[in-house]
């Protein structure tokens, strides 16, 4: 069964329920203390990246490890991403597999073994930083600026896999959508670790060329956030009449494909939805239904660059 996350997770502090959970924390906190005290493997003829968050789902991890093989690419084309194999991450798989070199395996150390055999230089991961078995040589982690932390409670009180002082362990941090209103982010960042690069992303559509903002849209999405998805389309000025959200990686029917396209006739406006939803669509439906392609946008891609050459040694 797939869920979506409460609602009271985003609440600025943590409310009554969040306390009456915070008992079912303790194997969180046990598990990331065996993570802290592990000693993980460490693959010295391959250099890795993980791209990862702290906050559960909804933060890019997917366009960031992306990006990071563009910019990878450009220096290197010994250069491959990965991502731990989870049927129910097919949507997520598939857009790695179609957009660059890609590995996957049952566990990590399978990948970086794969990777080493076909002579890659760099891996890049999607996913990975809570992982007690192998190490990594730059872990980055993913943030949006609207949900931030949530509540700041770990799971099931709140959103987190780790808590924001755990962020010392980590070497850069991605913060998407922060502008000078919220900039805050910034300080706490630092608080709890002064050497961590921190670097402003948002996202580009990149086939905006392609949809006349005239016209009205029935949107469907199933991811993270879907209202990070809501405030892109907005601010590209798309002309929204309902957006139907489902749980995150959920695994749509055809009856609810055909529901879609029926609700979309009857309001006289065009289907929209994500890349990653689209990938999904039975190849008879996919004319019917319009995606946005994004890119991932960092500001300071140069400086950027130059720390991902300092510690991959390039």
């Amino acid at each position: 069964m797939q869920l979506t996350k409460p609602q009271f997770w985003n609440n600025k502090k943590p409310n009554f329920i969040s306390y009456l959970l915070k008992p079912f924390t303790l194997p969180i906190l046990i598990n990331n203390l065996i993570i802290d005290n592990s000693n993980k493997l460490k693959f010295k003829r391959i250099k890795s990246i993980c791209v990862g968050n702290i906050y559960i789902g909804g933060t890019g991890k997917t366009p960031t490890a992306l990006k990071l093989y563009k910019i990878i690419k450009k220096f290197s084309s010994s250069v491959v991403t990965a991502k731990k194999f989870h049927k129910s991450h097919l949507d997520e798989i598939n857009l790695l597999k179609n957009s660059s070199n890609f590995i996957t395996a049952s566990n990590r150390k399978k990948i970086f073994e794969k990777a080493i055999n076909q002579k890659y230089k760099y891996l890049i991961f999607d996913d990975g930083l809570q992982d007690k078995n192998v190490d990594y040589n730059i872990k980055i982690v993913c943030f949006n600026a609207k949900q931030w932390t949530g509540n700041g409670e770990l799971i099931p009180s709140g959103p987190l896999r780790e808590k924001i002082k755990n962020l010392k362990k980590y070497d850069i941090v991605f913060i998407n959508n922060q502008n000078k209103k919220n900039d805050n982010f910034t300080k706490i960042v630092k608080k709890n670790n002064p050497k961590i690069h921190i670097f402003n992303t948002y996202y580009n559509i990149v086939n905006i060329h392609k949809f006349n903002l005239k016209k009205k849209y029935f949107v469907f999405s199933g991811i993270g956030n879907p209202e990070n998805f809501d405030d892109l389309l907005k601010s590209y000025k798309f002309r929204i009449l309902k957006h139907s959200v489902f749980p995150d990686h959920y695994s749509y029917n055809k009856n609810e494909y055909l529901k879609i396209i029926k609700i979309a006739k009857n309001l006289k406006c065009k289907i929209l939805t994500t890349e990653k939803d689209y990938i999904k669509i039975p190849k008879v439906l996919k004319k019917k239904i319009n995606y946005i392609k994004i890119d991932l946008m960092i500001q300071n891609e140069k400086k950027l660059i130059k720390i991902l050459k300092s510690k991959i040694n390039e």
